[in-house]
This record gives C-alpha cells, sequence and structure tokens, in this order.
C-alpha cells in the first residue's frame, strides 16, 4: 500500500479538481516519477506519452501501466523530451504537463522547453506546471535534486510573457503544511542523501524522481490511515484559503500559448 507524503497528496488533490474542468483528449508528460500524475490522467480519460531521463523510472511505468500501455492509451520513452520527434507519439497533444521538472533546466534548456512545447500541442491546447516557490526557502534538497531555481509568481510570469504564453491559472499550494514540516524535512534529506552531493548535476536530476526518504518520502502502510485524501480535506481547503501566499513552497499554473498574428498581406 503506498502512502504519499502530505505535500504530494494536496497537490494530487488540487490538480484533481482543476482536471474535472477540462476536457480529457491527448497529453505529454514530461518527468513522470512513479506515476502518481500518469495514473490520474488515465483515471480521468486522458491517453497520452511520458518522457523520462531515467531509464529506471521508464521501466517502472511501464511495470506499473502494463494494461494501459498494451492498450495504446500510453507510451512511455527513455529520453529528453527536448530531442524528441513528434513521431515519437501519434499526434499532437492536447496538454503538455510536468510536475518538479522545469526547475533542473538552466536558463537555456527553460527556454527551449516553452517553445518546443508549443510545437507538440494542438491548437488551444494548454500546459500545466508545478514547480517549487519561495527562493528563500531554498534547502539542501534543492541542492541534492539537482535544482537550479526556485520560481516565484512574477519570475514564471516573466518566462511565460517572453517566451509567448500567457498565464491562466497560477495558485501557490501545500501551505502550511510544508512549510511547518521544512526544518523537518531538510534534517531527514540531509542525514539520508547527503551522498548525493557528489553527483554530477544531471545524475542528481534522474534520481530526483526516484527517492527513498523515510518519513519524507516513504512511510509506513499504518498512516495511511491519517494520510489520505479524506483526512487531508481540512488541509487542503486551508491551502486554498491562502493560495496567493508568496511563502508556499509549490506553485501551479495553467498556460496557453499564444500564436503570433501575422498581418494580412506580410
Amino acid at each position: 500500500m503506498v502512502v504519499l507524503p502530505p505535500g504530494t497528496l494536496l497537490q494530487l488533490m488540487y490538480l484533481d479538481e482543476r482536471l474535472k474542468g477540462i476536457p480529457p483528449g491527448r497529453f505529454i508528460e514530461v518527468g513522470p516519477g512513479s506515476g502518481e500524475i500518469t495514473s490520474r490522467l488515465l483515471r480521468a480519460g486522458w491517453s497520452g506519452t511520458v518522457y523520462d531521463l531515467s531509464g529506471e523510472t521508464v521501466s517502472n511505468i511501464k511495470q506499473r501501466f502494463t494494461a494501459e500501455i498494451e492498450a495504446g492509451r500510453l507510451h512511455a520513452i527513455s529520453g529528453d523530451f527536448l530531442s524528441s520527434s513528434p513521431h515519437d507519439s501519434e499526434e499532437k497533444s492536447d496538454m503538455i504537463i510536468s510536475c518538479m521538472v522545469m526547475e533542473h533546466m538552466d536558463d537555456e534548456a527553460e527556454h527551449k522547453f516553452m517553445e518546443y512545447s508549443k510545437t507538440r500541442l494542438n491548437a488551444g491546447g494548454h500546459m500545466i506546471g508545478l514547480v517549487p516557490a519561495s527562493p528563500r526557502h531554498w534547502g539542501v534538497e534543492d541542492d541534492i535534486a539537482g535544482h537550479i531555481r526556485r520560481y516565484t509568481r512574477d519570475s514564471l510570469k516573466t518566462l511565460m510573457r517572453s517566451t509567448g504564453w500567457k498565464i491562466e491559472h497560477l495558485a501557490g499550494l501545500t501551505y502550511p503544511v510544508s512549510n511547518l514540516l521544512f526544518p523537518l524535512s531538510n534534517f531527514l534529506v540531509r542525514r539520508n542523501e547527503a551522498n548525493k552531493l557528489e553527483l554530477s548535476y544531471l545524475d542528481r536530476t534522474k534520481h530526483s524522481g526516484r527517492r527513498n526518504v523515510n518519513f519524507k518520502t516513504h512511510f509506513p502502510s499504518v498512516l495511511k490511515l491519517f494520510l489520505n485524501e479524506l483526512s487531508m480535506l481540512p488541509l487542503y481547503w486551508i491551502q486554498k484559503l491562502f493560495s496567493k501566499s508568496d511563502n508556499a513552497l509549490v506553485l501551479y499554473f495553467e498556460a496557453a500559448y499564444l500564436p503570433k498574428v501575422i498581418p494580412n498581406g506580410k
């Protein structure tokens, strides 16, 4: 029985709510991790393709979603999304989604991600992203996971404007739960994963989707009694109440790209 961390549960609950307002279609997910978002997309009627730099992550995804892959609802590709070809998937997609991915990219790759994503979307397609927020909360976990930045609302809006996208929805998530747990989280990560600081940034990125830190990323099954969507509802409502807080450690955004309008006769 998988028991998810409280912050992860709050993010997934918010995503579930937002997905209810989006008609299902085809998706591209960059960096699927253990497949929690993939699972929710498939459950909501979506089909699509996941990309990850780690062959082990993709192998785990294939094992978890064998039935969906055999049914043609899911493709799992080991490789860099930015170097992929549109022919890797059957057709363009209606949504590109990533969770804790963009912060691993340097400025050049970040801009390339935004530009390339436009070419993989159908007209009217959207991007959904979850990124770490609040630079003043930079911690050892950022270093160990191979992060390059934490975002602010303004830096995210600036990125979108500069690459031809428009943010249609923006919300801070996991406040105040993750903030209260932040010191404990840093302690657990430093104690269990400090050796990863010796790895290259690329290897830290590859490992970031497969982590095993007791009481941080993994919990005893008995805690499912307390860490589940029903018991987290009060904290979920509080999260929504403080969705505009600059202290939120996660930012959720939905964005649409704005095709350039070519004047008649030009």
